[in-house]
Protein backbone atom coordinates (compact mmCIF):
# COMPACT_ATOMS: atom_id res chain seq x y z
CA UNK A 1 0.00 0.00 0.00
CA UNK A 2 2.96 2.51 1.02
CA UNK A 3 4.48 1.47 -2.36
CA UNK A 4 1.33 2.34 -4.51
CA UNK A 5 1.23 5.54 -2.59
CA UNK A 6 4.47 6.37 -3.26
CA UNK A 7 4.02 5.73 -7.22
CA UNK A 8 1.38 7.69 -7.49
CA UNK A 9 2.46 10.93 -6.16
CA UNK A 10 5.45 10.21 -7.88
CA UNK A 11 3.08 10.12 -10.97
CA UNK A 12 1.19 13.49 -10.03
CA UNK A 13 4.70 15.39 -9.56
CA UNK A 14 5.77 14.14 -13.16
CA UNK A 15 2.34 14.89 -14.55
CA UNK A 16 2.86 18.54 -12.66
CA UNK A 17 6.39 18.62 -14.31
CA UNK A 18 5.17 18.02 -17.83
CA UNK A 19 2.33 20.40 -18.06
CA UNK A 20 4.38 23.03 -16.69
CA UNK A 21 6.98 22.26 -19.00
CA UNK A 22 4.33 22.32 -21.95
CA UNK A 23 3.27 26.02 -20.91
CA UNK A 24 6.87 27.14 -21.21
CA UNK A 25 6.69 25.55 -24.64
CA UNK A 26 3.81 27.49 -25.51
CA UNK A 27 4.88 30.34 -24.30
CA UNK A 28 8.44 30.15 -25.57
CA UNK A 29 6.80 29.41 -29.20
CA UNK A 30 8.08 25.69 -28.81
CA UNK A 31 6.06 23.25 -31.02
CA UNK A 32 6.05 20.21 -28.75
CA UNK A 33 4.22 17.48 -27.25
CA UNK A 34 3.93 16.31 -23.65
CA UNK A 35 7.33 14.38 -22.94
CA UNK A 36 8.95 15.82 -25.93
CA UNK A 37 11.89 18.21 -25.68
CA UNK A 38 11.40 21.49 -27.92
CA UNK A 39 13.10 20.84 -31.00
CA UNK A 40 14.05 22.41 -34.42
CA UNK A 41 13.29 19.96 -37.72
CA UNK A 42 17.14 19.24 -37.23
CA UNK A 43 16.42 17.41 -34.14
CA UNK A 44 13.45 15.30 -34.71
CA UNK A 45 13.42 11.91 -33.04
CA UNK A 46 12.49 9.63 -35.72
CA UNK A 47 13.47 5.94 -36.81
CA UNK A 48 16.42 6.77 -38.32
CA UNK A 49 17.74 9.63 -35.94
CA UNK A 50 15.89 8.07 -32.33
CA UNK A 51 18.63 9.75 -30.10
CA UNK A 52 18.41 12.95 -27.97
CA UNK A 53 19.12 16.94 -29.13
CA UNK A 54 22.35 16.68 -26.30
CA UNK A 55 24.19 14.07 -28.80
CA UNK A 56 24.68 15.81 -31.79
CA UNK A 57 24.23 19.39 -29.98
CA UNK A 58 26.88 22.46 -30.47
CA UNK A 59 26.95 23.86 -27.06
CA UNK A 60 27.85 27.81 -26.41
CA UNK A 61 29.50 28.54 -23.38
CA UNK A 62 28.90 32.02 -22.40
CA UNK A 63 30.39 34.03 -19.91
CA UNK A 64 27.78 36.55 -18.55
CA UNK A 65 30.62 39.40 -17.72
CA UNK A 66 32.08 39.40 -20.94
CA UNK A 67 29.58 38.35 -23.12
CA UNK A 68 26.99 42.03 -23.71
CA UNK A 69 26.40 45.02 -21.61
CA UNK A 70 22.84 46.02 -22.26
CA UNK A 71 23.13 48.87 -19.45
CA UNK A 72 26.03 50.73 -19.99
CA UNK A 73 27.71 49.59 -17.06
CA UNK A 74 30.22 48.06 -18.33
CA UNK A 75 28.98 44.27 -17.39
CA UNK A 76 27.78 42.02 -19.57
CA UNK A 77 23.78 40.83 -18.40
CA UNK A 78 21.36 38.72 -19.25
CA UNK A 79 19.62 41.60 -21.48
CA UNK A 80 22.25 41.43 -23.44
CA UNK A 81 22.70 37.79 -24.02
CA UNK A 82 18.66 38.07 -25.10
CA UNK A 83 20.24 40.75 -27.52
CA UNK A 84 22.80 38.12 -29.06
CA UNK A 85 20.48 35.40 -29.96
CA UNK A 86 20.19 35.72 -33.58
CA UNK A 87 23.89 35.76 -33.69
CA UNK A 88 24.05 32.24 -32.28
CA UNK A 89 21.05 30.76 -33.60
CA UNK A 90 22.58 31.87 -37.14
CA UNK A 91 26.24 30.48 -35.68
CA UNK A 92 24.24 26.89 -35.29
CA UNK A 93 24.01 26.88 -31.73
CA UNK A 94 22.03 24.13 -30.26
CA UNK A 95 22.52 25.31 -26.37
CA UNK A 96 23.65 28.00 -24.57
CA UNK A 97 25.23 27.35 -21.09
CA UNK A 98 25.47 30.58 -19.01
CA UNK A 99 28.62 30.54 -16.33
CA UNK A 100 26.59 31.63 -13.03
CA UNK A 101 24.31 34.55 -12.78
CA UNK A 102 23.45 34.16 -9.46
CA UNK A 103 23.17 35.99 -6.41
CA UNK A 104 26.96 36.66 -4.83
CA UNK A 105 29.73 39.07 -3.40
CA UNK A 106 31.99 38.33 -7.01
CA UNK A 107 34.90 36.81 -4.97
CA UNK A 108 35.21 34.28 -7.35
CA UNK A 109 32.93 36.11 -10.00
CA UNK A 110 29.89 34.21 -9.38
CA UNK A 111 31.60 31.19 -8.62
CA UNK A 112 30.85 31.72 -4.75
CA UNK A 113 26.53 32.07 -4.71
CA UNK A 114 24.72 33.31 -1.77
CA UNK A 115 21.44 32.83 -3.50
CA UNK A 116 21.08 29.40 -5.65
CA UNK A 117 17.10 30.83 -7.07
CA UNK A 118 17.28 34.14 -7.78
CA UNK A 119 19.42 36.28 -10.21
CA UNK A 120 22.31 39.17 -9.12
CA UNK A 121 21.28 42.42 -9.88
CA UNK A 122 24.13 43.24 -11.82
CA UNK A 123 23.15 40.56 -14.58
CA UNK A 124 19.51 41.35 -14.24
CA UNK A 125 15.95 39.76 -12.81
CA UNK A 126 14.32 36.56 -12.58
CA UNK A 127 11.82 37.97 -15.36
CA UNK A 128 14.92 39.30 -17.74
CA UNK A 129 16.41 35.05 -17.36
CA UNK A 130 12.36 33.94 -18.09
CA UNK A 131 12.72 36.33 -20.87
CA UNK A 132 15.76 34.98 -22.08
CA UNK A 133 14.44 31.53 -21.89
CA UNK A 134 11.54 31.99 -24.03
CA UNK A 135 13.51 33.98 -26.50
CA UNK A 136 15.92 31.44 -26.76
CA UNK A 137 13.75 28.46 -27.57
CA UNK A 138 11.65 30.51 -29.95
CA UNK A 139 15.29 29.92 -32.00
CA UNK A 140 15.26 27.03 -30.74
CA UNK A 141 18.25 27.52 -28.56
CA UNK A 142 18.27 25.50 -24.83
CA UNK A 143 19.36 27.10 -21.82
CA UNK A 144 22.08 25.42 -19.43
CA UNK A 145 22.92 26.70 -16.28
CA UNK A 146 26.24 26.09 -14.35
CA UNK A 147 25.38 24.84 -11.00
CA UNK A 148 28.19 25.01 -8.36
CA UNK A 149 27.19 22.52 -5.58
CA UNK A 150 30.92 21.65 -4.07
CA UNK A 151 30.90 25.26 -1.94
CA UNK A 152 28.62 28.04 -1.42
CA UNK A 153 29.65 31.74 -0.18
CA UNK A 154 30.38 32.45 2.80
CA UNK A 155 27.61 35.28 2.80
CA UNK A 156 24.93 32.79 1.93
CA UNK A 157 22.42 32.70 4.27
CA UNK A 158 23.01 28.77 4.91
CA UNK A 159 26.92 29.64 6.09
CA UNK A 160 26.12 32.78 8.07
CA UNK A 161 23.51 30.38 10.20
CA UNK A 162 26.31 28.14 10.82
CA UNK A 163 28.95 29.98 11.68
CA UNK A 164 26.86 31.40 14.36
CA UNK A 165 27.40 28.69 16.61
CA UNK A 166 28.01 24.80 16.39
CA UNK A 167 24.08 24.08 17.79
CA UNK A 168 23.20 26.16 14.90
CA UNK A 169 20.70 24.11 12.22
CA UNK A 170 22.87 24.31 9.33
CA UNK A 171 26.02 24.00 11.00
CA UNK A 172 26.38 20.35 9.80
CA UNK A 173 25.78 21.74 6.26
CA UNK A 174 29.39 22.91 5.97
CA UNK A 175 32.65 20.64 6.73
CA UNK A 176 34.04 21.80 10.00
CA UNK A 177 37.12 20.15 12.31
CA UNK A 178 38.12 21.16 15.61
CA UNK A 179 41.58 21.12 14.58
CA UNK A 180 44.83 20.33 16.48
CA UNK A 181 46.79 21.80 19.80
CA UNK A 182 49.27 24.28 18.86
CA UNK A 183 51.87 25.89 20.67
CA UNK A 184 50.99 28.66 22.89
CA UNK A 185 47.49 27.36 23.05
CA UNK A 186 46.95 28.05 19.30
CA UNK A 187 44.75 25.53 17.04
CA UNK A 188 46.32 24.09 14.05
CA UNK A 189 44.48 22.54 10.94
CA UNK A 190 43.32 19.02 11.08
CA UNK A 191 45.69 18.32 7.92
CA UNK A 192 47.68 19.35 5.07
CA UNK A 193 45.11 20.20 2.72
CA UNK A 194 46.20 23.36 0.43
CA UNK A 195 43.78 25.31 -1.20
CA UNK A 196 43.54 25.12 -4.63
CA UNK A 197 43.74 29.23 -4.82
CA UNK A 198 46.66 28.96 -2.12
CA UNK A 199 47.28 29.04 1.67
CA UNK A 200 45.63 26.05 3.98
CA UNK A 201 42.21 24.51 2.88
CA UNK A 202 41.56 25.46 6.80
CA UNK A 203 39.81 28.69 8.15
CA UNK A 204 39.60 28.95 11.73
CA UNK A 205 36.28 30.68 12.84
CA UNK A 206 36.96 32.20 16.50
CA UNK A 207 32.83 32.75 16.93
CA UNK A 208 32.62 28.41 16.84
CA UNK A 209 36.15 27.20 17.70
CA UNK A 210 36.60 25.66 14.65
CA UNK A 211 38.14 25.51 11.30
CA UNK A 212 35.87 25.18 8.05
CA UNK A 213 37.08 23.67 4.95
CA UNK A 214 37.47 25.30 1.22
CA UNK A 215 38.78 23.72 -1.81
CA UNK A 216 38.58 27.37 -3.16
CA UNK A 217 38.80 30.47 -1.81
CA UNK A 218 37.98 30.89 2.21
CA UNK A 219 34.66 32.75 0.53
CA UNK A 220 33.83 29.87 -0.59
CA UNK A 221 33.21 26.83 2.05
CA UNK A 222 32.64 23.59 1.20
CA UNK A 223 29.45 22.07 2.16
CA UNK A 224 29.24 18.93 4.00
CA UNK A 225 27.28 16.61 1.23
CA UNK A 226 27.55 13.76 3.72
CA UNK A 227 24.56 15.30 5.16
CA UNK A 228 21.05 14.17 3.60
CA UNK A 229 19.55 17.54 4.49
CA UNK A 230 22.66 19.35 2.08
CA UNK A 231 21.23 16.76 -1.05
CA UNK A 232 17.64 18.14 -0.53
CA UNK A 233 18.60 21.14 -0.64
CA UNK A 234 20.81 21.34 -3.32
CA UNK A 235 18.28 19.07 -5.23
CA UNK A 236 15.31 21.76 -4.68
CA UNK A 237 17.75 24.69 -5.93
CA UNK A 238 18.37 22.79 -9.16
CA UNK A 239 14.41 21.81 -9.48
CA UNK A 240 13.75 25.76 -8.94
CA UNK A 241 15.36 25.99 -12.51
CA UNK A 242 13.87 22.53 -14.00
CA UNK A 243 10.75 24.12 -13.32
CA UNK A 244 11.59 27.76 -15.23
CA UNK A 245 12.65 25.39 -18.35
CA UNK A 246 16.29 25.16 -18.11
CA UNK A 247 17.67 22.25 -20.37
CA UNK A 248 20.08 21.23 -17.63
CA UNK A 249 22.88 21.72 -15.98
CA UNK A 250 27.11 21.87 -16.39
CA UNK A 251 27.98 20.92 -12.88
CA UNK A 252 31.13 22.89 -11.59
CA UNK A 253 34.43 21.05 -9.73
CA UNK A 254 31.07 17.66 -9.73
CA UNK A 255 34.34 15.55 -8.39
CA UNK A 256 35.20 17.12 -5.42
CA UNK A 257 31.89 16.82 -3.62
CA UNK A 258 33.15 14.69 -1.12
CA UNK A 259 36.23 14.66 1.48
CA UNK A 260 37.97 11.62 3.02
CA UNK A 261 36.01 10.76 6.66
CA UNK A 262 39.22 10.45 8.15
CA UNK A 263 41.22 13.84 7.27
CA UNK A 264 44.00 12.01 6.07
CA UNK A 265 46.85 13.73 4.95
CA UNK A 266 47.60 14.06 1.28
CA UNK A 267 50.65 12.64 -0.35
CA UNK A 268 53.24 14.90 -1.06
CA UNK A 269 54.12 15.24 -4.44
CA UNK A 270 57.30 17.40 -3.63
CA UNK A 271 57.98 20.70 -5.07
CA UNK A 272 55.90 23.96 -4.44
CA UNK A 273 53.12 25.41 -6.70
CA UNK A 274 52.56 28.84 -8.42
CA UNK A 275 51.12 29.50 -5.09
CA UNK A 276 53.83 28.72 -3.27
CA UNK A 277 52.38 25.73 -1.72
CA UNK A 278 53.39 21.85 -1.54
CA UNK A 279 52.33 20.20 -4.48
CA UNK A 280 50.10 17.66 -2.83
CA UNK A 281 48.15 14.77 -4.48
CA UNK A 282 44.64 14.91 -4.11
CA UNK A 283 43.61 10.78 -3.56
CA UNK A 284 41.25 11.88 -0.06
CA UNK A 285 39.87 15.31 -1.69
CA UNK A 286 39.11 14.71 -4.77
CA UNK A 287 36.75 11.54 -7.15
CA UNK A 288 35.77 9.89 -3.83
CA UNK A 289 33.33 7.47 -4.58
CA UNK A 290 30.52 8.86 -2.78
CA UNK A 291 29.85 11.23 -5.17
CA UNK A 292 28.58 8.64 -7.96
CA UNK A 293 25.74 8.11 -5.70
CA UNK A 294 24.67 11.35 -5.51
CA UNK A 295 24.83 11.89 -9.50
CA UNK A 296 22.96 8.50 -9.66
CA UNK A 297 20.15 10.46 -7.44
CA UNK A 298 20.42 13.28 -9.57
CA UNK A 299 20.16 11.72 -12.92
CA UNK A 300 16.82 9.93 -11.62
CA UNK A 301 15.65 13.35 -10.49
CA UNK A 302 16.17 15.02 -13.73
CA UNK A 303 14.63 11.84 -15.45
CA UNK A 304 11.70 12.98 -13.82
CA UNK A 305 11.23 16.07 -16.11
CA UNK A 306 10.16 16.17 -19.45
CA UNK A 307 12.45 17.39 -22.42
CA UNK A 308 15.38 15.12 -22.21
CA UNK A 309 17.56 17.55 -19.53
CA UNK A 310 21.44 17.04 -19.49
CA UNK A 311 23.82 16.82 -16.82
CA UNK A 312 27.12 17.93 -18.04
CA UNK A 313 30.12 17.93 -15.13
CA UNK A 314 33.42 19.71 -15.47
CA UNK A 315 35.59 16.16 -15.34
CA UNK A 316 38.95 16.86 -15.59
CA UNK A 317 40.58 12.95 -15.02
CA UNK A 318 43.71 11.33 -16.27
CA UNK A 319 42.79 8.77 -19.12
CA UNK A 320 39.99 8.25 -21.23
CA UNK A 321 39.05 5.38 -19.27
CA UNK A 322 38.63 7.67 -16.26
CA UNK A 323 35.44 9.09 -17.74
CA UNK A 324 33.05 5.90 -18.01
CA UNK A 325 32.32 5.36 -14.27
CA UNK A 326 31.20 9.43 -15.03
CA UNK A 327 28.84 8.49 -17.30
CA UNK A 328 27.45 5.53 -15.21
CA UNK A 329 29.60 2.73 -16.93
CA UNK A 330 27.19 0.19 -18.90
CA UNK A 331 24.43 1.62 -17.39
CA UNK A 332 24.44 4.82 -18.51
CA UNK A 333 23.00 6.44 -15.47
CA UNK A 334 25.17 8.62 -14.09
CA UNK A 335 26.16 12.08 -16.33
CA UNK A 336 25.24 12.34 -20.05
CA UNK A 337 28.27 13.96 -20.92
CA UNK A 338 31.05 14.24 -18.51
CA UNK A 339 33.39 16.95 -20.19
CA UNK A 340 36.44 15.10 -22.16
CA UNK A 341 39.45 17.80 -21.62
CA UNK A 342 42.09 15.49 -21.82
CA UNK A 343 43.42 16.61 -25.07
CA UNK A 344 41.53 19.56 -26.15
CA UNK A 345 42.58 21.62 -23.12
CA UNK A 346 46.24 20.52 -23.76
CA UNK A 347 49.16 22.19 -25.93
CA UNK A 348 50.45 19.94 -28.33
CA UNK A 349 49.10 19.71 -32.04
CA UNK A 350 50.09 16.06 -32.41
CA UNK A 351 48.51 13.67 -34.76
CA UNK A 352 49.08 10.69 -32.97
CA UNK A 353 48.02 12.06 -29.81
CA UNK A 354 44.62 13.21 -31.16
CA UNK A 355 43.88 10.02 -33.15
CA UNK A 356 44.41 7.43 -30.23
CA UNK A 357 42.24 9.81 -28.32
CA UNK A 358 39.48 9.54 -30.58
CA UNK A 359 40.15 6.05 -30.46
CA UNK A 360 39.75 5.29 -26.43
CA UNK A 361 36.78 7.14 -26.74
CA UNK A 362 35.18 5.28 -29.45
CA UNK A 363 35.77 2.01 -27.12
CA UNK A 364 36.29 2.97 -23.64
CA UNK A 365 33.29 4.50 -22.47
CA UNK A 366 30.68 1.94 -23.36
CA UNK A 367 29.49 3.75 -26.30
CA UNK A 368 28.64 6.92 -24.35
CA UNK A 369 28.74 10.29 -26.24
CA UNK A 370 32.21 12.43 -25.74
CA UNK A 371 32.11 15.97 -25.35
CA UNK A 372 34.58 17.51 -26.50
CA UNK A 373 36.02 21.19 -24.90
CA UNK A 374 38.66 23.11 -26.44
CA UNK A 375 38.38 26.07 -24.53
CA UNK A 376 36.73 27.60 -21.27
CA UNK A 377 36.36 30.71 -18.77
CA UNK A 378 39.69 28.53 -17.08
CA UNK A 379 42.13 28.03 -19.36
CA UNK A 380 44.70 30.11 -21.72
CA UNK A 381 42.90 30.07 -25.07
CA UNK A 382 42.82 27.00 -27.42
CA UNK A 383 44.38 30.38 -30.45
CA UNK A 384 47.55 30.84 -27.99
CA UNK A 385 47.49 26.92 -26.84
CA UNK A 386 48.06 25.28 -30.22
CA UNK A 387 49.59 28.27 -32.02
CA UNK A 388 53.06 28.46 -33.35
CA UNK A 389 52.67 32.31 -34.15
CA UNK A 390 52.42 32.15 -37.48
CA UNK A 391 49.99 29.32 -39.09
CA UNK A 392 47.54 29.94 -35.80
CA UNK A 393 44.75 30.89 -38.47
CA UNK A 394 45.11 27.42 -40.01
CA UNK A 395 46.01 25.85 -36.87
CA UNK A 396 42.43 27.08 -35.68
CA UNK A 397 40.19 25.69 -38.07
CA UNK A 398 42.43 22.36 -37.35
CA UNK A 399 40.36 22.59 -34.14
CA UNK A 400 37.30 23.48 -35.10
CA UNK A 401 36.96 20.57 -38.16
CA UNK A 402 38.20 18.18 -35.47
CA UNK A 403 35.41 19.45 -32.60
CA UNK A 404 32.75 19.83 -35.28
CA UNK A 405 33.70 16.61 -37.43
CA UNK A 406 34.30 13.89 -34.96
CA UNK A 407 32.03 11.92 -33.47
CA UNK A 408 31.18 13.73 -30.24
CA UNK A 409 29.00 17.02 -28.86
CA UNK A 410 31.06 19.68 -28.97
CA UNK A 411 31.56 22.57 -26.64
CA UNK A 412 32.35 26.42 -27.82
CA UNK A 413 33.42 28.97 -25.77
CA UNK A 414 32.09 32.99 -26.67
CA UNK A 415 35.10 34.30 -28.82
CA UNK A 416 36.74 30.91 -29.85
CA UNK A 417 35.01 30.68 -33.21
CA UNK A 418 36.15 34.22 -34.08
CA UNK A 419 40.12 33.28 -33.00
CA UNK A 420 39.64 35.61 -29.72
CA UNK A 421 43.55 35.87 -27.97
CA UNK A 422 44.14 35.37 -24.58
CA UNK A 423 45.04 38.62 -23.11
CA UNK A 424 47.05 38.08 -19.97
CA UNK A 425 47.46 41.15 -17.75
CA UNK A 426 51.05 42.70 -17.99
CA UNK A 427 51.22 44.29 -14.43
CA UNK A 428 49.54 42.60 -11.00
CA UNK A 429 48.00 45.83 -10.49
CA UNK A 430 45.59 45.32 -13.38
CA UNK A 431 44.89 41.70 -12.62
CA UNK A 432 41.12 41.28 -11.03
CA UNK A 433 41.07 37.52 -10.55
CA UNK A 434 42.20 36.54 -6.95
CA UNK A 435 44.19 33.80 -8.03
CA UNK A 436 46.25 35.78 -10.33
CA UNK A 437 46.74 38.65 -7.28
CA UNK A 438 47.96 35.89 -5.16
CA UNK A 439 49.56 34.16 -7.15
CA UNK A 440 52.15 36.63 -9.04
CA UNK A 441 54.31 36.13 -11.44
CA UNK A 442 53.87 32.60 -11.98
CA UNK A 443 50.28 32.55 -11.54
CA UNK A 444 48.52 35.71 -13.70
CA UNK A 445 44.99 34.42 -13.07
CA UNK A 446 42.05 33.81 -15.65
CA UNK A 447 41.43 37.53 -16.75
CA UNK A 448 43.49 36.70 -20.50
CA UNK A 449 40.52 33.92 -21.66
CA UNK A 450 37.23 35.85 -20.10
CA UNK A 451 37.61 39.93 -21.91
CA UNK A 452 34.99 40.91 -23.53
CA UNK A 453 33.43 39.47 -26.51
CA UNK A 454 34.51 41.25 -29.36
CA UNK A 455 31.36 42.69 -31.73
CA UNK A 456 32.28 45.15 -33.78
CA UNK A 457 34.29 48.19 -34.22
CA UNK A 458 31.49 51.04 -33.56
CA UNK A 459 33.47 52.19 -30.53
CA UNK A 460 36.79 50.70 -28.24
CA UNK A 461 34.56 48.57 -26.31
CA UNK A 462 34.20 46.26 -29.26
CA UNK A 463 30.45 46.96 -29.50
CA UNK A 464 30.52 44.76 -26.16
CA UNK A 465 29.54 47.91 -24.10
CA UNK A 466 28.90 52.06 -24.38
CA UNK A 467 30.84 52.18 -21.10
CA UNK A 468 34.95 53.33 -21.27
CA UNK A 469 35.51 51.31 -17.97
CA UNK A 470 34.45 48.14 -19.17
CA UNK A 471 34.86 45.28 -16.48
CA UNK A 472 37.96 43.61 -17.81
CA UNK A 473 39.64 45.89 -20.64
CA UNK A 474 39.10 44.97 -24.57
CA UNK A 475 42.20 43.91 -26.31
CA UNK A 476 43.30 46.36 -29.09
CA UNK A 477 43.13 43.36 -31.62
CA UNK A 478 39.04 44.09 -31.56
CA UNK A 479 39.77 45.90 -34.78
CA UNK A 480 40.43 43.05 -36.88
CA UNK A 481 39.32 39.88 -34.84
CA UNK A 482 35.71 40.30 -34.30
CA UNK A 483 32.29 39.52 -35.47
CA UNK A 484 31.35 42.09 -37.89
CA UNK A 485 34.16 42.08 -39.77
CA UNK A 486 34.60 38.37 -39.98
CA UNK A 487 30.89 38.00 -40.88
CA UNK A 488 31.66 39.96 -44.22
CA UNK A 489 34.61 37.70 -45.19
CA UNK A 490 33.62 34.59 -46.76
CA UNK A 491 37.19 33.44 -45.76
CA UNK A 492 36.73 34.54 -41.92
CA UNK A 493 37.27 31.85 -39.12
CA UNK A 494 33.95 32.70 -38.20
CA UNK A 495 32.35 31.62 -41.40
CA UNK A 496 34.39 28.60 -41.06
CA UNK A 497 32.96 27.80 -38.15
CA UNK A 498 29.78 28.52 -39.43
CA UNK A 499 30.27 26.16 -42.63
CA UNK A 500 30.90 22.83 -40.37
CA UNK A 501 28.37 23.47 -38.03
CA UNK A 502 25.73 23.45 -41.26
CA UNK A 503 27.72 20.53 -42.59
CA UNK A 504 27.41 18.72 -39.44
CA UNK A 505 23.66 19.68 -38.70
CA UNK A 506 23.08 18.77 -42.77
CA UNK A 507 24.68 15.74 -43.31
CA UNK A 508 23.70 12.18 -41.95
CA UNK A 509 27.15 10.72 -41.50
CA UNK A 510 28.71 13.73 -40.08
CA UNK A 511 26.02 13.84 -37.76
CA UNK A 512 24.86 10.51 -36.43
CA UNK A 513 27.99 8.29 -38.22
CA UNK A 514 30.29 5.95 -36.86
CA UNK A 515 33.89 7.08 -37.10
CA UNK A 516 36.68 4.42 -39.30
CA UNK A 517 40.54 5.77 -38.69
CA UNK A 518 42.18 6.26 -42.14
CA UNK A 519 46.17 6.32 -42.22
CA UNK A 520 46.54 5.24 -39.30
CA UNK A 521 50.67 4.91 -38.94
CA UNK A 522 50.74 8.74 -40.09
CA UNK A 523 52.31 10.54 -37.15
CA UNK A 524 51.49 13.77 -38.91
CA UNK A 525 48.16 13.65 -40.34
CA UNK A 526 44.89 12.46 -38.63
CA UNK A 527 42.58 11.50 -40.95
CA UNK A 528 39.04 9.55 -40.24
CA UNK A 529 35.63 8.86 -42.11
CA UNK A 530 32.06 9.50 -40.78
CA UNK A 531 30.11 7.19 -42.21
CA UNK A 532 26.44 6.71 -41.96
CA UNK A 533 23.86 3.61 -41.75
CA UNK A 534 23.66 3.88 -45.80
CA UNK A 535 27.10 4.01 -46.50
CA UNK A 536 27.28 7.42 -47.20
CA UNK A 537 31.09 8.95 -46.19
CA UNK A 538 32.45 12.26 -45.17
CA UNK A 539 36.58 12.20 -45.01
CA UNK A 540 38.62 14.45 -42.52
CA UNK A 541 42.15 14.66 -43.19
CA UNK A 542 43.70 17.34 -40.96
CA UNK A 543 47.33 17.81 -41.52
CA UNK A 544 49.22 18.89 -37.89
CA UNK A 545 52.34 19.52 -39.19
CA UNK A 546 54.25 22.78 -40.51
CA UNK A 547 55.00 21.19 -44.02
CA UNK A 548 52.72 19.93 -46.73
CA UNK A 549 51.88 16.33 -46.59
CA UNK A 550 50.78 13.92 -49.22
CA UNK A 551 48.09 11.43 -47.96
CA UNK A 552 46.82 8.34 -49.88
CA UNK A 553 43.81 6.77 -48.70
CA UNK A 554 42.81 2.95 -48.92
CA UNK A 555 39.47 3.70 -48.72
CA UNK A 556 38.03 0.43 -50.18
CA UNK A 557 40.58 -1.60 -48.06
CA UNK A 558 38.42 0.23 -44.91
CA UNK A 559 35.40 -0.82 -46.44
CA UNK A 560 34.84 2.26 -47.68
CA UNK A 561 32.24 2.87 -50.66
CA UNK A 562 33.11 5.21 -53.70
CA UNK A 563 35.62 6.22 -56.44
CA UNK A 564 36.03 9.94 -55.97
CA UNK A 565 36.83 12.71 -53.41
CA UNK A 566 34.25 15.88 -53.74
CA UNK A 567 36.28 18.54 -51.39
CA UNK A 568 33.23 20.09 -49.01
CA UNK A 569 35.87 22.31 -47.06
CA UNK A 570 39.19 23.26 -47.34
CA UNK A 571 42.40 25.67 -45.54
CA UNK A 572 44.04 27.35 -46.00
CA UNK A 573 43.75 26.61 -49.46
CA UNK A 574 41.93 24.95 -51.96
CA UNK A 575 42.34 20.86 -52.21
CA UNK A 576 41.39 19.48 -55.62
CA UNK A 577 38.99 16.80 -55.33
CA UNK A 578 40.77 13.61 -56.82
CA UNK A 579 39.76 9.43 -57.55
CA UNK A 580 40.34 7.46 -54.58
CA UNK A 581 43.27 5.63 -56.12
CA UNK A 582 45.15 9.33 -56.07
CA UNK A 583 47.58 10.99 -53.66
CA UNK A 584 45.76 14.17 -51.74
CA UNK A 585 48.24 17.08 -50.84
CA UNK A 586 47.42 18.65 -47.99
CA UNK A 587 49.00 22.58 -47.79
CA UNK A 588 50.52 23.06 -44.25
CA UNK A 589 48.06 22.80 -41.73
CA UNK A 590 45.65 21.99 -43.95
CA UNK A 591 42.10 20.99 -43.08
CA UNK A 592 40.28 18.62 -45.46
CA UNK A 593 36.98 17.38 -45.47
CA UNK A 594 35.08 15.76 -48.30
CA UNK A 595 32.79 13.07 -49.32
CA UNK A 596 33.28 10.65 -50.77
CA UNK A 597 31.34 9.76 -53.88
CA UNK A 598 30.42 6.69 -56.20
CA UNK A 599 30.87 8.52 -60.11
CA UNK A 600 32.95 9.26 -62.78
Amino acid sequence: MHTTRTRSTASLRKLGRTLLYVGSCLLAGWTCAAGDAPRSDARVHTAANPDPWWKHAVIYEIYPRSFQDSNGDGIGDLNGITQRLDYLQALGVDAIWIAPMYPSPQVDFGYDISDYQNVDPQYGSLADFDHLVAQAGKRHIRVLLDMVLNHTSDQHPWFLEAARSRDSARHDFYCWNDGKPGPAGQRLPPNNWVSLFGGSAWQYLPAVGQFYYHMFYRQQPDLNWRNPQVERAMFAAMRFWLDRGVAGFRLDAITTLFEDAKLRDEPALGGRNAQGDPILSDLYTNNLPEVHGVIRRMRAMIDEYPGERVLIGETYVPKTADLDPWYGGALHNELQLPMDTLVGLGSKLDASSFRQHLIEAATQLHDSRPLLVFDNHDNIRSWDRFGDGVHNDAIARIVAALLLTSRATALLYQGEEIGQRTATPTRVEDVRDPIGITGWPKEKGRDGERTPMQWDTSNAQAGFSTNPKTWLPVPPDYRTVNVQTESADPQSLLNWHRRLIALRRSNSALHSGRTVMLDQTNARVLTYARVDAHGGTIIVSLNMSPRPQTITLDAPAAGLSGTHYRTLLSSPEAIIAAAVSQPIALPAFGAWVAALDSRQ
